[in-house]
């Protein structure tokens, strides 16, 4: 008998893969836990173990291939023993349930019971202005959307009822679909031009960052922090850090400080559910930390950064960013983030306007220090200057909180000893 192998489910949302290599050939003898490939997701890579214990027949996969969630990796001998569901080959003689002659009628709820007519086209949609803007926050045209109120009155729980079942109803696209205007027919006129496909990662941060961009309405609060003491700090702690494996920088420090700060403005560690019309506070702390790569940019995340010192945290850095630099991240270590820092400084730029990462609601940049006269004391002195630039939710976070969130991490890196006063 042969036992096909199937690409197992490796994390939450992930559903596609890319395969970077093949660990094993026709021919091969193979057992449970073995790693048979690796792949890259729009995250991580990985290498992905055998269920099955035999000789390989025949393997379907190829590099470069994409594949999906329970599409077939491998066919391995008779000698394969499955573990887990893994899915044997089709039986000849499949037995297929007959349905019951009793059918038991489903409860009318109110996602299956007959809705109340559409009102003619041309007829004002009787509904208020909270309905209409949720209807507008969400998605949906009000003009169509059933009302089981007074008169056909749309209400709230009629919006949410109708958008869940046309999201229910509606097949999920692969990807969206590219715009015809990204590359213009003419582009070959003027010259030579090459065509590249994008890898898993730059695909997916062009479907996240599109989706977050347009869906997101993104403020961003500019602030500078005068960080010529933590500069001091950092020389003089730096060979105690890397002598634990790390390495002291101000994302670091920043990182810790992140802990206290979303502790004492919840709001910015929190996530919003526009068709619930609620907003999720957390109670746990896990930043991401944007990397830059040579696949694209990827957000490793350090997790419970309030019960981790600044050298644990730098040391975590240190490692998850060598990982994914070298294509060993882990899927694990990309997710769960509540918060992220995008730190530009060792490249260039005074500010930028970073992106939200959903579904959290802010999203902390830092550009390039750089000594600038400061005036101190009646007089002017040569400090550190850090840009900050804090893009933020408006739906969650107003433009006065947001400057307080980033005051209160600028004085905490002008005077870090303050934070321990009430912390």
């Amino acid at each position: 008998m042969s036992v096909e192998f199937k690409l197992p489910a490796l994390a939450e949302n992930v559903d596609k893969v890319t395969v970077t290599k093949l660990l094993v050939a026709v021919g091969d003898a193979v057992r449970k836990d073995q790693p048979v490939m690796e792949i890259e997701t729009d995250k991580a890579s990985t290498e992905v173990p055998s269920a099955v214990t035999g000789t390989v027949t025949e393997i379907r996969a190829r590099e470069g291939q994409p594949l999906r969630v329970g599409d077939i990796v491998l066919v391995v001998s008779d000698n394969g023993v499955p573990t887990e569901p893994a899915v044997k080959a089709a039986s000849p003689k499949a037995e297929v349930p007959k349905p019951s002659a009793v059918q038991t009628p489903a409860p009318r709820t109110a996602m299956n019971q007959p809705l109340p007519a559409v009102p003619s086209a041309g007829a004002p949609i009787p509904a208020s202005p909270s309905v209409r803007r949720l209807a507008r926050e969400i998605g949906v045209d009000v003009s169509t959307v059933p009302g089981s109120g007074p008169g056909g009155r749309v209400t709230i729980e009629d919006v949410k009822a109708f958008s869940r079942r046309v999201r229910a109803d509606a097949p999920r696209p692969a990807a969206p679909q590219a715009s015809t205007a990204t590359v213009a027919p003419e582009a070959t006129a003027f010259g030579e031009v090459e065509r590249v496909p994008m890898n898993s990662v730059r695909r997916r941060t062009s479907e996240n960052m599109t989706h977050a961009w347009t869906t997101i309405p993104h403020v961003t609060q500019f602030d500078k922090a005068d960080i010529t003491e933590v500069e001091r700090f950092r020389q003089q702690y730096a060979k105690r850090v890397e002598a634990a494996g790390g390495k002291l920088t101000v994302t670091a420090v920043l990182v810790k400080l992140l802990a206290t700060a979303l502790k004492k403005f919840p709001q910015f560690n929190a996530s919003i559910d526009v068709l619930a019309q609620e907003i999720t506070y957390k109670k746990y702390y896990n930043i991401g930390v944007a990397v830059d790569t040579d696949r694209g940019l990827l957000v490793p995340v350090v997790r419970n950064v309030d019960s981790k010192s600044v050298t644990e945290i730098a040391v975590e850095l240190q490692e998850m960013a060598a990982r994914a630099r070298e294509k060993k991240n882990r899927l694990e270590e990309m997710q769960g983030a509540t918060f992220t820092i995008s730190n530009l400084g060792g490249i260039a730029g005074t500010a930028f306007t970073p992106i939200i990462n959903p579904p959290e609601s802010a999203i902390l940049g830092v550009s390039r220090g750089r000594t600038e006269p400061v005036y101190v004391d009646g007089a002017f002195q040569p400090r550190t200057m850090l840009p900050l630039s804090l893009s933020y939710d408006h739906r969650i976070i107003d433009g006065a909180d947001a400057a307080r969130f980033v005051r209160w991490i600028v004085d905490a890196l002008e005077q870090p000893l303050t934070v321990l006063l009430d912390h």
